[in-house]
């Protein structure tokens, strides 16, 4: 394993100080992990009686793929995407976390290249150099909606690059990617035979009646690996249900496909309780009142965006999905030279915590990321101490 150029900065340096504050008992209002139920979300009353049902069924090891019933819930669930994933091509995993760093486990070899949007969710980055291979970063234009900008995409493929990671709707930026976009991609990705891992965890995380479009129901010529679950859209992120599964033209990675099952094996399988669950909740739309006009995640983000454009030297474009928002600073009218200070001095002053733009491999030191799960008064808490702190700054 290579660790260099491995971070993980929304768990990192900053959430070490927040806790030391902690342990001194001062309240630390921590915005910096998309953690629902930390801001008083729940799962419905009807999916937590589900896992209590089954969880004297739930006590044994299940096949490492996962158990069946769960399997063909997804795949049921992505025909209606008019996406064609077999069920022995579905993975459960211990959140989507754990499949990703599985799968770049078993597809890399050293020095292979995989293009990955700047910004992007760390993870990705972190477990491409883990493994041996290299993160290539391509654009995403905040002044065109935060999309991929597919001519970078095109000038950073070489003789080594083995794939393309697109993460929609988009961690840290809440940006939702249009049809012609994906076809963009899809384009590309066929002329350099190469295999696309699409995370949309965040699909069901979306606002003003948008509809996502999975990559996967684009083209059945390339290998598509697809990443989804249910720790966001139905606030159970404790209890790590996640998924992959692979479409599109298997044939040309076979030997990768092996290499996944054994490791896959080996790890026996993920947590059973967790796993029961599916069937139900793809059936549950809770989520889908938090984010109608009027609902608690609508109204945090029409708050957030609108507060933050208030303040001189702050821009933002606004999320479409997903409960965050990635804000850009005016770097010079605040004398910040880098952003993880600036992370770190407003929590020393403030006692709030953000996450650095950097920390989302993003080359400028011009961002930072806050989710806005937190109550309104929180955000209002938020804001006040943000503007007190900039006033010092200048």
């Amino acid at each position: 394993m290579n660790f260099d150029n491995v971070k993980y900065e929304i768990r990192g340096k900053a959430l070490e100080e927040a806790k030391k504050l902690e342990d001194r008992g001062i309240k630390v209002l921590k915005l910096n992990i998309g953690n629902p139920a930390a801001f008083n979300f729940s799962a419905s009353k009807k999916l937590l009686k589900s896992m209590k049902k089954n969880l004297k069924y739930s006590q044994g090891y299940s096949d490492s793929k996962g158990l069946i019933e769960s399997r063909k819930a997804i795949v049921n669930y992505y025909k209606k995407k008019n996406v064609n994933i077999h069920v022995n091509d579905v993975y459960l995993g211990n959140g989507v976390s754990e499949l990703i760093l599985l799968s770049m486990q078993s597809f890399l070899n050293n020095d292979d290249e995989i293009l990955v949007p700047m910004p992007d969710y760390p993870l990705w980055t972190a477990a491409i150099n883990l493994y041996g291979g290299k993160a290539i970063h391509y654009i995403c234009d905040e002044y065109n909606n935060w999309y991929p900008n597919i001519e970078d995409i095109e000038g950073k493929i070489t003789s080594k690059t083995k794939g393309i990671v697109i993460i929609n709707p988009n961690n840290p930026t809440g940006s939702l990617y249009p049809k012609y976009v994906l076809n963009s991609i899809i384009k590309i990705a066929e002329e350099n035979n190469l295999i696309i891992f699409s995370d949309e965890i965040y699909e069901k995380l979306l606002y003003n009646n948008l509809k996502h479009i999975s990559i996967a129901s684009l083209s059945k010529k390339i290998p598509i690996i697809t990443y989804s679950g249910l720790s966001k859209s139905h606030m159970i992120a404790g209890y790590r249900v996640g998924w992959m599964g692979i479409s599109g033209n298997k044939s040309k990675i076979k030997d990768y496909i092996s290499r996944l099952n054994l490791l896959l094996s080996m790890r026996l399988c993920s947590n059973v309780p967790g796993q029961s669950i599916i069937p139900y909740a793809l059936k549950d739309k809770t989520i889908k009142k938090h984010l109608k006009s009027g609902g608690r995640l609508y109204a945090q983000r029409e708050y957030i965006y609108n507060e933050l454009n208030k303040i001189d030297g702050i821009s933002v474009v606004k999320p479409k999905a997903a409960f965050y928002i990635f804000p850009r600073i005016d770097t010079k009218k605040y004398n910040i030279k880098n952003d993880k200070e600036f992370v770190l001095n407003l929590l020393k002053e403030k006692h709030i915590l953000f996450v650095n733009g950097t920390g989302f491999n993003l080359d400028k030191n011009d961002h930072f990321r806050i989710t806005f799960l937190a109550h309104k008064k929180e955000l209002k808490t938020a804001i006040k101490g943000l503007k007190e702190f900039l006033n010092i700054l200048k």
